[in-house]
């Protein structure tokens, strides 16, 4: 996991507080369940101490996950971002020359992706074939059923 993370200030934010409140919250709540498994007698035919101790286990890991995110992640800010071209945190206006559809999508970190709100993660097929693009300029994104074309319209913030 040695690839920056790229995020904006409210995502890192809430990376954060999520990993506050699995350290805070969850890991003695996952103690505290381990505990009282342990107290209801022998651990060799107790499940509820194996699940008490699965669940902690997954806890642990995700908490690590999380540290490494963080640990890799960079703030992007949106008032030093360069509109000349498509980058990272940038609103690009595409057209696909073969259906003729237009649609707008802002190029985001792999944690702030969702296809509903209009942002697709820049590591994705179409955010790395846009990536560099300026306005009027063809992008070439391999898909699955073959090459896909994209006109640039437009780039802001």
């Amino acid at each position: 996991m040695s690839d920056t993370m790229y995020v904006t200030k409210e995502t890192f934010d809430k990376l954060r507080e999520e990993l506050h409140r699995m350290k805070t919250v969850d890991r003695p709540a996952s103690s505290r369940a381990i505990a009282e498994a342990r107290e209801k007698g022998d651990l060799k035919e107790n499940a509820e101490y194996d699940a008490a101790k699965e669940a902690q286990g997954m806890l642990e890991a995700k908490i690590k996950q999380l540290e490494g995110s963080i640990s890799t992640a960079k703030i992007i800010d949106a008032s030093s971002i360069d509109t000349s071209k498509v980058t990272i945190l940038t609103k690009v206006t595409i057209t696909n020359m073969a259906t003729k559809k237009t649609v707008t999508y802002q190029l985001v970190g792999e944690k702030e992706a969702d296809l509903k709100l209009g942002k697709i993660s820049a590591g994705s097929p179409i955010g790395k074939g846009l990536m560099g693009k300026v306005v009027g300029e063809i992008a070439e994104v391999q898909a699955p059923n073959g090459v896909m074309k994209f006109r640039v319209d437009d780039i802001s913030i």
